[in-house]
């Protein structure tokens, strides 16, 4: 979930509405399912987070020392593990990635003279930050494609105009959590690069980028100028973010992290969850992206089994652990047939919202974690021949 985003899951209704109602259905039905495919940390109780978070901590970092103040101490440690995961100069602990991202652009802008940023039309500032790039940053955001797949190399070449940076999402989550192949993405390094333009990774859920790339993390992170990762996306953290790159640049965008607001007295949660996440999720993700390919599988054979007239898993192998699920139906008709398969037999297969993509047409997104390791490809196969049969 991004940071700006709303979902089903986070806008405010009326109570008593039918949509207050049916939230409270979906929340019912995920905390008493016996089977999901993904327990995701943000849809557990205050209590529950908690204890797992004094359960990992005295893992990652030593509880005697005195809490951190303006960024040192805990927020000092995980910044030093973030740039050796990446293998960069220095790390600089957010908030918010939104934050980061704009930090990191309008520096580069600086020092390019160019603030025009080129991009995908689904990444997430265009979308979900309410044109913070620039309202907020000052920067000129524009469109390199908007199909559903990174843009090539070939389209960074004959772009009409300069750009001073290229920012890529990696994965691309609006389109599918799509990735390119490692030979599409170096060439489109290169070609930004052959236009003098700094390249920029918005690596939100670049953790799990691993498997597909078939490279680890240090090789993906050094063919871009920055990058910023998440904590909360893939890592279960309770939020935050790190931009990661040269020592100058670092150094730089702390000074606009003071400025932006984003230099708190005390984040010792967070960054603590932060670590705990890098230590006990990171190294979990591939075997998450391997299974995800199973169930996506199970879920194309399912369909079809059931003899479903239309359905499309997205990418067909995902690229991570998270991909898109689109069905024939009407997004209220679908998540009525989840949930009521949820309630009556502990089994909640698509426990997400359905967004309408056009009349009688919805989408969700599917994430395997931990639990959904579990499951069988005969288990997904009949939960959706299950869930199919209580469609009209």
């Amino acid at each position: 979930m991004s940071d700006t985003a709303t979902t089903q899951d986070d806008q405010p209704n009326e109570p008593g509405s039918a949509e207050q109602r049916m939230r409270e259905r979906r929340t019912a039905a995920y905390r008493k399912a016996e089977r999901v495919l993904a327990r995701v940390g943000g849809r557990a109780s205050l209590r529950e987070r908690l204890a797992r978070l004094q359960e990992a901590a005295p893992e990652v970092y030593d509880l005697d020392e005195p809490g951190d103040v303006y960024g040192n101490g805990v927020v000092e440690a995980l910044e030093a593990r973030v740039a050796a995961l990446l293998g960069t100069e220095a790390a600089a602990f957010f908030p918010t990635g939104t934050m980061a991202q704009q930090v990191a652009l309008r520096c580069w802008a600086a020092r390019t003279g160019n603030p025009t940023v080129a991009l995908h039309a689904l990444a997430h500032p265009e979308v979900h930050e309410r044109d913070a790039f620039r309202e907020v940053a000052g920067l000129r955001p524009v469109r390199v494609t908007a199909e559903p797949r990174l843009p090539t190399a070939q389209e960074i070449r004959d772009f009409e105009e300069p750009f001073g940076a290229l920012m890529l999402e990696l994965p691309l989550r609006d389109a599918g959590y799509v990735l390119p192949s490692w030979e599409e993405l170096t060439e489109v390094v290169e070609a930004a690069r052959e236009r003098d333009a700094v390249v920029h990774f918005d690596g939100a859920r670049l953790w799990e980028s691993t498997v597909h790339f078939g490279r680890p993390l240090q090789e993906i992170a050094d063919l871009a100028d920055s990058v910023y990762v998440s904590f909360y996306k893939s890592l279960e953290g309770f939020g935050g973010a790190a931009l990661a790159g040269p020592k100058s640049l670092v150094e730089e965008a702390k000074t606009w992290r003071h400025r932006y607001g984003g230099t708190v007295f005390q984040q010792f949660p967070t960054a603590l969850a932060a670590l705990a996440g890098l230590e006990r999720e990171l190294p979990r993700l591939p075997d998450f992206v391997r299974h995800a390919r199973v169930v996506a599988a199970a879920l194309r054979e399912g369909f079809a089994q059931a003899g479903l007239p239309w359905a499309r898993v997205f990418p067909e192998e995902p690229h991570t652990h998270q991909f898109q699920v689109w069905l024939p139906y009407d997004g209220e008709v679908l998540l009525e047939a989840a949930v009521r398969q949820a309630e009556e037999t502990g089994t909640y297969l698509f426990n997400g919202p359905w967004e309408a993509k056009g009349p009688g047409l919805a989408t969700t997104e599917v994430t395997v974690t931990a639990a959904g390791l579990e499951w069988t490809a005969a288990d997904v196969r009949a939960a959706v021949a299950d869930f199919v049969a209580r469609l009209p």
